[in-house]
């Protein structure tokens, strides 16, 4: 990506809200389809602390990766320059380190001292930060003085007028360029009135850009909606969350898309980016509300992948073009890492080789590849199936050998996880044979149900890190891993 240099305005701008769970990268980038200025994330210093930047070719994205192999945040270039990184944070030197690992990727650094959720404030993270104004002018004066974002706040109002006042004054003193305000008290819940005049009292206090929130509930309805709260607050900008949550197009001058439409562009993006099924089924429940035992709102309610989540909006045909493409291109890209590094260190001639991937997705929940083929050779009387494993040190991926009767098969194509390149060699041995491999759809009466292996997919889905950074080369031996032997980049 390209290093942005550029200072984010935060004046007279529609603005995505940070959302746990929420606002990732297909919400975000709807906002901005539909007319958002900036785009928040929400995210912990304690999980990014950890994490470590990669650039992942396929989806052509920066995901920020946990030791796990989770994708904790993901990022494009698209976004870039109107994406701000929120954190949750109760420490100024770990909230520095964070924003220093992400800068180079977001347009700005903003600190949640709103969140009034127990596991926010037990940390002493979002509202709890409110008592503590000593800890807020240094974790925000830290970060201002140490990373080249614009830095930023988002509180939640006092309890009186004058406390919030000065805490706010206080907070301008630190060099922050703007500050998001939350009309309601830590206490208080969507249900109560938003104080449209606290927020205009600081609106007129401070010099700095204030960002209005916590409108959905009472005023926000609909576009033009957007510019009365603006008005009745005085504020520079407008901050909009469960309105956006609901339907992405309030942001639009044209006015509001109809829900369907505006589901399956957010499930195309879901699908181009990898986005999990799992969060992409909660953002699409909160969009249907009211219609979620509607028909289609009960197809979604059963849907356990991405793929039936297409098929309930019509668009199995979308998902299916496009996990070709990405698998097409993860073919590329691990085809020419293996013409960089060479095959495993082992005389490999007899082996039967094709190009195939383990995709978790097209398979019963309790059915696997290794499963057909162990059953398989269970019947044919044959010594069970062999699997032989190497990492390749270059970008840490698996390919794995397994020998059945004497013949060894191999799929060319390397994968994140020893489990996922040993689901990959059985499925070459079915396949090879003539086998059912135990795909959705596939007659295998004679399988029997085991009891599900360990998931070989993280959150990040299976192409999520896929090429290690530059600054991993090495030239180490291959590492060999054992059938039995486990592997710390296994999936969570």
């Amino acid at each position: 990506m390209i290093l942005n240099s550029l200072s984010l305005c935060y004046h007279n701008k529609l603005i995505l809200a940070p959302m746990v769970r929420v606002g990732t990268l297909p919400m975000r980038l709807l906002a901005l389809d539909y007319g958002a200025d900036i785009v928040y994330c929400e995210l912990i210093d304690l999980k990014m602390i950890q994490c470590k930047r990669v650039v992942n070719e396929v989806l052509s994205t920066v995901d920020f990766v946990a030791p796990d192999d989770r994708v904790v945040f993901r990022t494009c270039e698209r976004e870039q320059n109107r994406v701000v990184f929120q954190m949750g944070t109760s420490d100024a030197e770990r909230a520095l380190a964070v924003a220093r690992l992400v800068e180079n990727d977001v347009a700005g650094i903003d600190v949640n001292m709103g969140c009034p959720k127990q596991y926010s404030t037990k940390g002493g993270m979002g509202a709890a930060l409110l008592s503590d104004p000593d800890k807020i002018e240094k974790i925000l004066s830290t970060l201002v003085k140490g990373t080249r974002r614009p830095v930023t706040c988002k509180i939640r109002i006092l309890p009186s007028l004058e406390d919030t006042l000065s805490l706010v004054k206080r907070i301008e003193r630190t060099g922050i360029a703007a500050i998001a305000v939350h009309g309601r008290k830590r206490e208080e819940r969507p249900q109560h009135p938003v104080s449209c005049e606290v927020i205009k009292a600081i609106a007129d206090t401070l010099s700095i850009p204030v960002i209005a929130n916590g409108g959905s509930h009472d005023h926000i309805q609909q576009y033009s909606d957007i510019e009365d709260f603006r008005q009745a607050t005085a504020a520079s900008s407008v901050m909009v969350a469960r309105a956006a949550m609901w339907n992405p197009s309030i942001f639009l001058k044209e006015g509001l898309r109809p829900l369907e439409e505006v589901m399956q562009k957010y499930i195309r993006y879901a699908v181009q980016y990898d986005n999990h099924y799992t969060n992409t089924k909660y953002c699409l429940c909160q969009m249907l509300r009211e219609q979620l035992e509607s028909p289609q709102g009960r197809l979604l309610h059963a849907a356990q992948s991405s793929r039936e989540i297409c098929e309930a909006f019509g668009l199995g045909a979308f998902y299916e073009e496009t996990t070709q493409e990405l698998d097409a291109q993860q073919a590329r890209l691990s085809a020419k890492t293996s013409e960089q590094t060479g095959e495993p260190a082992e005389d490999t001639s007899g082996v039967i080789k094709m190009a195939v991937k383990f995709d978790r997705r097209a398979y019963p929940a309790q059915i696997t590849p290794k499963m057909c083929l162990l059953e398989w050779c269970r019947r044919e009387k044959l010594a069970q199936p062999v699997y032989e494993t190497v990492q390749r040190p270059l970008d840490r991926l698996f390919s794995s050998i397994v020998t059945v009767a004497e013949q060894k098969y191999q799929s060319t194509l390397w994968d994140k996880s020893k489990k996922l390149a040993e689901q990959a060699a059985a499925i070459v041995c079915l396949r090879s044979q003539g086998l059912p491999e135990g795909r959705l759809g596939e007659e295998s009466p004679s399988l029997h149900k085991r009891k599900r292996e360990a998931p070989d997919q993280d959150p990040g889905g299976p192409r999520a890190q896929e090429l290690a950074q530059p600054g991993d080369l090495c030239k180490k031996p291959f590492v060999a891993l054992g059938s039995g032997e486990e592997s710390p980049l296994e999936g969570w």
